[in-house]
Protein backbone atom coordinates (compact mmCIF):
# COMPACT_ATOMS: atom_id res chain seq x y z
CA UNK A 1 0.00 0.00 0.00
CA UNK A 2 2.86 2.36 0.85
CA UNK A 3 4.50 1.77 -2.53
CA UNK A 4 1.20 2.45 -4.34
CA UNK A 5 0.71 5.72 -2.44
CA UNK A 6 4.25 6.73 -3.33
CA UNK A 7 3.53 5.90 -6.98
CA UNK A 8 0.38 8.02 -6.96
CA UNK A 9 2.30 10.90 -5.42
CA UNK A 10 5.03 10.58 -8.03
CA UNK A 11 2.41 10.66 -10.76
CA UNK A 12 0.68 13.68 -9.19
CA UNK A 13 -2.56 11.74 -8.69
CA UNK A 14 -4.52 13.21 -5.81
CA UNK A 15 -7.81 11.46 -5.08
CA UNK A 16 -9.78 14.21 -3.36
CA UNK A 17 -13.08 16.08 -3.56
CA UNK A 18 -11.21 19.33 -4.17
CA UNK A 19 -9.37 18.07 -7.22
CA UNK A 20 -12.32 16.24 -8.80
CA UNK A 21 -15.32 18.16 -7.45
CA UNK A 22 -13.89 21.67 -7.58
CA UNK A 23 -10.81 21.89 -9.81
CA UNK A 24 -12.02 19.52 -12.52
CA UNK A 25 -15.61 20.78 -12.56
CA UNK A 26 -14.56 24.42 -12.66
CA UNK A 27 -12.20 23.68 -15.53
CA UNK A 28 -14.96 21.81 -17.35
CA UNK A 29 -17.13 24.93 -17.15
CA UNK A 30 -14.30 26.95 -18.70
CA UNK A 31 -14.05 24.44 -21.53
CA UNK A 32 -17.79 24.73 -22.08
CA UNK A 33 -17.52 28.51 -22.02
CA UNK A 34 -14.82 28.51 -24.71
CA UNK A 35 -16.78 26.21 -27.01
CA UNK A 36 -20.54 25.79 -26.57
CA UNK A 37 -21.11 29.14 -24.90
CA UNK A 38 -18.93 31.23 -27.19
CA UNK A 39 -20.39 29.46 -30.21
CA UNK A 40 -23.90 30.29 -29.02
CA UNK A 41 -22.98 33.93 -28.50
CA UNK A 42 -21.42 34.14 -31.98
CA UNK A 43 -24.54 32.61 -33.54
CA UNK A 44 -26.77 34.98 -31.58
CA UNK A 45 -24.79 38.04 -32.67
CA UNK A 46 -24.85 36.86 -36.27
CA UNK A 47 -28.60 36.32 -36.24
CA UNK A 48 -29.42 39.49 -34.29
CA UNK A 49 -27.28 41.89 -36.33
CA UNK A 50 -27.53 40.02 -39.65
CA UNK A 51 -23.76 39.56 -40.00
CA UNK A 52 -23.22 37.43 -43.14
CA UNK A 53 -19.86 35.98 -42.05
CA UNK A 54 -21.36 34.71 -38.78
CA UNK A 55 -24.46 33.21 -40.36
CA UNK A 56 -22.84 31.71 -43.47
CA UNK A 57 -21.69 28.10 -43.75
CA UNK A 58 -17.90 28.00 -43.40
CA UNK A 59 -17.48 24.21 -43.35
CA UNK A 60 -19.45 21.12 -44.33
CA UNK A 61 -18.62 17.81 -42.65
CA UNK A 62 -20.54 14.62 -43.55
CA UNK A 63 -23.27 16.75 -45.14
CA UNK A 64 -23.66 18.77 -41.92
CA UNK A 65 -23.18 22.50 -42.37
CA UNK A 66 -21.36 24.58 -39.77
CA UNK A 67 -21.17 28.30 -39.11
CA UNK A 68 -18.28 29.83 -37.14
CA UNK A 69 -20.33 29.48 -33.97
CA UNK A 70 -21.44 26.00 -34.97
CA UNK A 71 -17.82 24.85 -35.21
CA UNK A 72 -17.11 26.17 -31.71
CA UNK A 73 -20.20 24.42 -30.35
CA UNK A 74 -19.23 21.14 -32.01
CA UNK A 75 -15.94 21.14 -30.10
CA UNK A 76 -17.53 21.27 -26.64
CA UNK A 77 -16.62 17.66 -25.77
CA UNK A 78 -12.91 17.98 -26.61
CA UNK A 79 -12.75 21.41 -24.97
CA UNK A 80 -14.22 20.10 -21.72
CA UNK A 81 -11.94 17.06 -21.63
CA UNK A 82 -8.77 19.05 -22.30
CA UNK A 83 -9.77 21.63 -19.68
CA UNK A 84 -10.29 18.84 -17.13
CA UNK A 85 -6.95 17.30 -18.10
CA UNK A 86 -5.21 20.62 -17.56
CA UNK A 87 -6.83 20.97 -14.12
CA UNK A 88 -5.56 17.50 -13.25
CA UNK A 89 -2.08 18.55 -14.45
CA UNK A 90 -1.78 15.90 -17.15
CA UNK A 91 1.46 15.47 -19.13
CA UNK A 92 1.23 16.76 -22.74
CA UNK A 93 0.68 13.38 -24.43
CA UNK A 94 -2.20 12.57 -22.06
CA UNK A 95 -3.66 16.05 -22.38
CA UNK A 96 -3.72 16.01 -26.18
CA UNK A 97 -5.13 12.48 -26.28
CA UNK A 98 -8.11 13.67 -24.23
CA UNK A 99 -9.39 15.47 -27.34
CA UNK A 100 -10.63 12.15 -28.72
CA UNK A 101 -11.92 11.05 -25.32
CA UNK A 102 -13.95 14.22 -24.90
CA UNK A 103 -15.50 13.89 -28.33
CA UNK A 104 -16.45 10.24 -27.70
CA UNK A 105 -17.92 10.70 -24.21
CA UNK A 106 -19.85 13.84 -25.15
CA UNK A 107 -21.31 12.20 -28.27
CA UNK A 108 -22.23 8.96 -26.49
CA UNK A 109 -23.60 10.82 -23.46
CA UNK A 110 -26.29 12.54 -25.53
CA UNK A 111 -28.11 15.30 -23.66
CA UNK A 112 -26.11 14.45 -20.53
CA UNK A 113 -22.82 14.63 -22.39
CA UNK A 114 -21.10 17.11 -20.03
CA UNK A 115 -21.62 14.80 -17.03
CA UNK A 116 -20.25 11.88 -19.05
CA UNK A 117 -17.22 13.94 -20.07
CA UNK A 118 -16.55 14.89 -16.45
CA UNK A 119 -16.45 11.28 -15.22
CA UNK A 120 -14.76 9.70 -18.23
CA UNK A 121 -12.13 12.42 -18.60
CA UNK A 122 -11.17 12.19 -14.92
CA UNK A 123 -10.82 8.39 -15.04
CA UNK A 124 -8.92 8.47 -18.32
CA UNK A 125 -6.64 11.33 -17.32
CA UNK A 126 -5.54 9.58 -14.13
CA UNK A 127 -4.89 6.26 -15.90
CA UNK A 128 -3.00 8.11 -18.64
CA UNK A 129 -0.84 9.81 -16.01
CA UNK A 130 0.02 6.40 -14.54
CA UNK A 131 1.34 5.21 -17.90
CA UNK A 132 3.04 8.42 -19.04
CA UNK A 133 6.82 8.29 -18.96
CA UNK A 134 6.99 4.64 -17.92
CA UNK A 135 8.32 3.23 -21.21
CA UNK A 136 10.97 4.14 -23.76
CA UNK A 137 8.30 4.44 -26.43
CA UNK A 138 6.14 6.91 -24.50
CA UNK A 139 5.19 8.71 -27.72
CA UNK A 140 3.26 5.58 -28.77
CA UNK A 141 2.21 3.95 -25.52
CA UNK A 142 0.74 6.96 -23.70
CA UNK A 143 -1.61 8.16 -26.49
CA UNK A 144 -2.56 4.57 -27.33
CA UNK A 145 -3.50 3.71 -23.75
CA UNK A 146 -5.22 7.05 -23.09
CA UNK A 147 -7.36 6.94 -26.22
CA UNK A 148 -8.22 3.26 -25.84
CA UNK A 149 -9.15 3.60 -22.16
CA UNK A 150 -11.10 6.79 -22.81
CA UNK A 151 -13.12 5.38 -25.69
CA UNK A 152 -13.77 2.17 -23.76
CA UNK A 153 -15.10 4.03 -20.72
CA UNK A 154 -17.08 6.32 -23.02
CA UNK A 155 -18.74 3.26 -24.51
CA UNK A 156 -19.22 1.69 -21.08
CA UNK A 157 -20.32 4.66 -18.98
CA UNK A 158 -21.34 7.63 -21.13
CA UNK A 159 -24.79 6.40 -22.25
CA UNK A 160 -25.82 5.51 -18.68
CA UNK A 161 -24.41 8.75 -17.23
CA UNK A 162 -26.13 10.71 -19.97
CA UNK A 163 -29.47 9.08 -19.22
CA UNK A 164 -29.02 9.63 -15.49
CA UNK A 165 -28.26 13.33 -15.97
CA UNK A 166 -31.21 13.68 -18.31
CA UNK A 167 -33.55 11.97 -15.84
CA UNK A 168 -32.42 14.19 -12.96
CA UNK A 169 -32.63 17.31 -15.11
CA UNK A 170 -36.05 16.34 -16.46
CA UNK A 171 -37.29 15.65 -12.92
CA UNK A 172 -36.14 19.08 -11.72
CA UNK A 173 -37.78 20.77 -14.71
CA UNK A 174 -40.97 18.71 -14.28
CA UNK A 175 -41.10 19.53 -10.58
CA UNK A 176 -40.57 23.22 -11.35
CA UNK A 177 -43.46 23.19 -13.82
CA UNK A 178 -45.63 21.37 -11.25
CA UNK A 179 -44.62 23.44 -8.21
CA UNK A 180 -43.13 26.65 -9.62
CA UNK A 181 -43.19 28.52 -6.30
CA UNK A 182 -41.39 25.97 -4.12
CA UNK A 183 -39.04 24.75 -6.83
CA UNK A 184 -38.40 28.34 -7.88
CA UNK A 185 -37.04 28.98 -4.40
CA UNK A 186 -35.08 25.71 -4.23
CA UNK A 187 -33.45 25.92 -7.65
CA UNK A 188 -32.67 29.62 -7.32
CA UNK A 189 -31.08 29.31 -3.87
CA UNK A 190 -29.11 26.13 -4.61
CA UNK A 191 -27.75 27.32 -7.97
CA UNK A 192 -26.92 30.74 -6.54
CA UNK A 193 -24.97 29.17 -3.69
CA UNK A 194 -23.20 26.85 -6.15
CA UNK A 195 -22.16 29.86 -8.24
CA UNK A 196 -20.49 31.56 -5.28
CA UNK A 197 -18.89 28.37 -3.93
CA UNK A 198 -15.66 27.20 -5.61
CA UNK A 199 -17.65 24.78 -7.77
CA UNK A 200 -19.37 25.43 -11.06
CA UNK A 201 -23.08 26.19 -11.25
CA UNK A 202 -22.65 26.43 -15.03
CA UNK A 203 -21.24 22.91 -15.21
CA UNK A 204 -24.07 21.59 -13.00
CA UNK A 205 -26.73 23.19 -15.21
CA UNK A 206 -25.01 21.94 -18.35
CA UNK A 207 -24.61 18.42 -16.98
CA UNK A 208 -28.28 18.24 -15.98
CA UNK A 209 -29.54 20.02 -19.09
CA UNK A 210 -31.37 22.53 -16.89
CA UNK A 211 -33.56 24.72 -19.09
CA UNK A 212 -37.15 25.99 -19.14
CA UNK A 213 -38.61 27.44 -15.93
CA UNK A 214 -35.95 25.70 -13.85
CA UNK A 215 -33.30 27.36 -15.99
CA UNK A 216 -34.98 30.71 -15.44
CA UNK A 217 -34.92 30.15 -11.67
CA UNK A 218 -31.22 29.28 -11.89
CA UNK A 219 -30.54 32.53 -13.76
CA UNK A 220 -32.40 34.40 -11.02
CA UNK A 221 -30.43 32.76 -8.22
CA UNK A 222 -27.04 33.25 -9.83
CA UNK A 223 -27.82 36.87 -10.70
CA UNK A 224 -28.95 37.54 -7.12
CA UNK A 225 -25.59 36.39 -5.81
CA UNK A 226 -23.48 38.35 -8.28
CA UNK A 227 -25.41 41.61 -8.35
CA UNK A 228 -26.24 41.30 -4.65
CA UNK A 229 -22.61 41.06 -3.53
CA UNK A 230 -21.53 43.69 -6.06
CA UNK A 231 -23.97 46.29 -4.73
CA UNK A 232 -23.69 45.28 -1.06
CA UNK A 233 -19.91 45.69 -1.10
CA UNK A 234 -19.79 48.86 -3.18
CA UNK A 235 -18.73 50.95 -0.17
CA UNK A 236 -15.68 48.73 0.34
CA UNK A 237 -14.78 47.85 -3.26
CA UNK A 238 -16.06 50.79 -5.35
CA UNK A 239 -16.50 50.49 -9.12
CA UNK A 240 -13.80 47.88 -9.61
CA UNK A 241 -15.57 45.55 -7.19
CA UNK A 242 -18.94 46.30 -8.76
CA UNK A 243 -17.71 45.20 -12.18
CA UNK A 244 -15.55 42.26 -11.04
CA UNK A 245 -18.41 40.76 -9.03
CA UNK A 246 -21.41 41.98 -11.03
CA UNK A 247 -20.26 40.71 -14.42
CA UNK A 248 -17.35 38.59 -13.22
CA UNK A 249 -18.03 36.27 -10.30
CA UNK A 250 -19.28 36.45 -6.72
CA UNK A 251 -16.78 33.68 -5.94
CA UNK A 252 -14.38 36.52 -5.09
CA UNK A 253 -16.26 36.83 -1.80
CA UNK A 254 -15.53 33.26 -0.66
CA UNK A 255 -12.58 34.20 1.61
CA UNK A 256 -14.83 36.79 3.30
CA UNK A 257 -17.70 34.29 3.59
CA UNK A 258 -15.36 31.88 5.37
CA UNK A 259 -14.47 34.65 7.83
CA UNK A 260 -18.10 35.74 8.34
CA UNK A 261 -20.76 33.50 6.76
CA UNK A 262 -23.50 35.99 7.69
CA UNK A 263 -22.55 38.26 4.77
CA UNK A 264 -24.13 35.53 2.62
CA UNK A 265 -27.59 36.05 4.12
CA UNK A 266 -28.53 39.00 1.90
CA UNK A 267 -27.85 37.39 -1.50
CA UNK A 268 -29.36 34.05 -0.43
CA UNK A 269 -32.60 35.65 0.77
CA UNK A 270 -32.69 37.78 -2.38
CA UNK A 271 -32.45 34.64 -4.52
CA UNK A 272 -35.22 33.02 -2.46
CA UNK A 273 -37.47 35.90 -3.54
CA UNK A 274 -36.40 36.41 -7.15
CA UNK A 275 -36.53 32.67 -7.92
CA UNK A 276 -40.28 32.19 -7.42
CA UNK A 277 -40.94 35.60 -8.96
CA UNK A 278 -39.12 34.40 -12.06
CA UNK A 279 -41.13 31.17 -12.25
CA UNK A 280 -44.57 32.35 -11.07
CA UNK A 281 -44.83 36.04 -11.95
CA UNK A 282 -42.72 36.54 -15.07
CA UNK A 283 -42.54 32.91 -16.27
CA UNK A 284 -38.88 33.48 -17.10
CA UNK A 285 -37.55 30.55 -19.08
CA UNK A 286 -34.11 29.59 -20.28
CA UNK A 287 -34.65 28.04 -23.68
CA UNK A 288 -31.10 28.71 -24.79
CA UNK A 289 -28.11 26.46 -23.90
CA UNK A 290 -28.37 24.86 -20.46
CA UNK A 291 -24.94 26.15 -19.44
CA UNK A 292 -26.30 29.71 -19.65
CA UNK A 293 -28.68 28.92 -16.76
CA UNK A 294 -25.77 28.72 -14.33
CA UNK A 295 -23.90 31.83 -15.50
CA UNK A 296 -26.05 34.55 -13.95
CA UNK A 297 -24.79 37.99 -15.00
CA UNK A 298 -21.27 36.72 -15.76
CA UNK A 299 -20.54 38.49 -19.03
CA UNK A 300 -24.33 38.86 -19.26
CA UNK A 301 -24.31 35.28 -20.52
CA UNK A 302 -27.45 34.29 -18.61
CA UNK A 303 -29.39 37.17 -20.07
CA UNK A 304 -28.05 36.51 -23.57
CA UNK A 305 -29.15 32.90 -23.15
CA UNK A 306 -32.69 33.94 -22.23
CA UNK A 307 -32.75 36.26 -25.24
CA UNK A 308 -31.47 33.46 -27.49
CA UNK A 309 -34.27 31.30 -26.12
CA UNK A 310 -36.80 33.93 -27.12
CA UNK A 311 -35.41 33.92 -30.65
CA UNK A 312 -35.49 30.10 -30.74
CA UNK A 313 -39.13 30.10 -29.59
CA UNK A 314 -40.10 32.66 -32.23
CA UNK A 315 -38.36 30.64 -34.93
CA UNK A 316 -40.11 27.47 -33.73
CA UNK A 317 -43.47 29.24 -33.74
CA UNK A 318 -44.13 28.78 -30.00
CA UNK A 319 -43.71 32.50 -29.30
CA UNK A 320 -45.19 35.33 -31.34
CA UNK A 321 -42.80 38.10 -30.37
CA UNK A 322 -40.60 39.47 -27.59
CA UNK A 323 -42.85 41.60 -25.40
CA UNK A 324 -42.25 44.55 -23.09
CA UNK A 325 -43.20 42.30 -20.17
CA UNK A 326 -40.43 39.88 -21.20
CA UNK A 327 -37.84 42.64 -20.98
CA UNK A 328 -39.24 44.04 -17.72
CA UNK A 329 -39.14 40.59 -16.13
CA UNK A 330 -35.58 39.88 -17.27
CA UNK A 331 -34.24 43.25 -16.12
CA UNK A 332 -36.05 43.18 -12.76
CA UNK A 333 -35.05 39.59 -11.94
CA UNK A 334 -31.46 39.90 -13.14
CA UNK A 335 -30.47 43.37 -11.97
CA UNK A 336 -32.98 45.62 -10.21
CA UNK A 337 -34.39 43.33 -7.53
CA UNK A 338 -31.04 41.81 -6.47
CA UNK A 339 -29.57 45.33 -6.24
CA UNK A 340 -32.40 46.34 -3.88
CA UNK A 341 -33.16 43.19 -1.89
CA UNK A 342 -29.65 41.94 -1.03
CA UNK A 343 -28.45 45.30 0.41
CA UNK A 344 -31.76 45.68 2.28
CA UNK A 345 -31.34 42.30 3.99
CA UNK A 346 -27.69 43.07 4.62
CA UNK A 347 -28.66 46.33 6.29
CA UNK A 348 -30.84 44.36 8.72
CA UNK A 349 -27.87 42.09 9.42
CA UNK A 350 -25.76 45.16 10.16
CA UNK A 351 -28.36 46.50 12.59
CA UNK A 352 -28.33 43.12 14.34
CA UNK A 353 -24.55 43.31 14.62
CA UNK A 354 -24.01 40.28 12.39
CA UNK A 355 -22.20 42.18 9.64
CA UNK A 356 -19.94 45.21 9.89
CA UNK A 357 -18.26 47.56 7.45
CA UNK A 358 -15.20 46.01 5.85
CA UNK A 359 -16.46 42.42 6.01
CA UNK A 360 -16.79 42.30 2.22
CA UNK A 361 -13.55 44.05 1.31
CA UNK A 362 -11.89 42.20 -1.57
CA UNK A 363 -8.22 41.42 -1.14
Amino acid sequence: MGNFKAFLKKKNIEISMKRYGIDAMSAMAQGLFCSLLIGTIINTLGTLFHIPFLTATVATVADKKYTVGGLAMAMSGPAMAVAIGRALQCPPLVLFSLVTVGFASNALGGAGGPLAVLFVAIITAEIGKMVAGETKVDILVTPLVTVFVGVFFSWLLAPALGKLAMLVGNFIMWATELRPFLMGILVSVVMGIALTLPISSAAICAALGLTGLAGGAAVAGCSAQMVGFAVMSFKENKWGGLVSQGIGTSMLQMPNIVKNPRIWIGPILASAITGPMATCLFHLQMNGPAIDSGMGTCGLVGQIGVFQGWLNDIEAGSKAAITVNDWIGLILISFVLPAILAPAFNMICKKLGWVKDGDMKLQ
